[in-house]
């Protein structure tokens, strides 16, 4: 039973070796977040989980605080854990199904 379970694991990193690798530049993916500012209350929850997550996405400015994506290519593609969190739903992200739309193009595009 073993070695059949160390056979298929053995294909399969074997099937995963062969596949071919497609680098895009992360500035070419328009992951990030957008931050309404009619429902943010500047609580900063958003600020908070990216510097837990060391992710370095949103900056704190003004005198009366609230958050700014500064880097927005620092963000994650795919996580949507500050918009998840926010208390106001004040952050959104592109739909995933336009964000599988972009990254297919972006393959057959990188992949030439």
């Amino acid at each position: 039973m073993e070695e059949e379970s160390l056979a298929s694991e053995s294909s399969l990193n074997n099937s995963a070796k062969s596949e071919k690798r497609i680098l895009i530049p992360r500035e070419e993916i328009p992951w990030f977040p957008t931050i309404d500012y009619e429902k943010c209350t500047g609580c900063l929850t958003c600020v908070r989980i990216d510097k837990e997550t060391g992710h370095d996405v949103f900056e704190v400015e003004g005198n009366t605080p609230r958050p700014v994506v500064k880097n927005p290519f620092s963000c994650v593609v795919g996580c949507q854990t500050c918009a998840k969190m926010c208390p106001n739903n004040a952050i959104t992200f592109p739909s995933i199904d336009e964000l599988r739309k972009i990254l297919k193009e972006l393959r057959l595009k990188y992949s030439q």
